[in-house]
């Protein structure tokens, strides 16, 4: 789906939904669980984000089990990879970003154990 430059800056002017696609581009694929521990909000609220982000063909789902694995949508035109990289590599070492990072790192039994137990 192609993602018109409105709709995607829009998106992206949401705090959650930017700082869950940060983090998502950093590690490569995130699963819910992942994201609700490092942002510190609840799951309904990341998953109703993901999911605007899905519906706009920012990101893709894959569900393993009983969990869903989000990472960068591998049809996202190359202007908007460029738009998320450029602000991934300003906002690394910036408040929340690299909190986000940090709390993540810090998560116990993440992947590639059982994930989210």
């Amino acid at each position: 789906m192609e993602t018109q430059y409105r709709q995607f800056f829009r998106l992206l002017s949401d705090d959650t939904r930017l700082r869950s696609l940060l983090l998502i581009r950093q590690e490569g694929e995130l699963c819910v669980c992942e994201l609700v521990h490092a942002l510190g909000v609840i799951q309904p609220k990341v998953s109703r984000h993901l999911a605007a982000l899905r519906d706009s063909g920012v990101v893709a789902d894959r569900r393993s089990g009983q969990w869903i694995y989000y990472r960068i949508h591998p049809d996202l035109p190359d202007w908007a990879r460029q738009v998320i990289d450029a602000t991934g590599s300003a906002a690394a070492t910036r408040k929340p970003f690299a909190d986000d990072l940090a709390v993540l790192a810090a998560m116990p039994n993440r992947p590639n154990a059982a994930r989210c137990a």
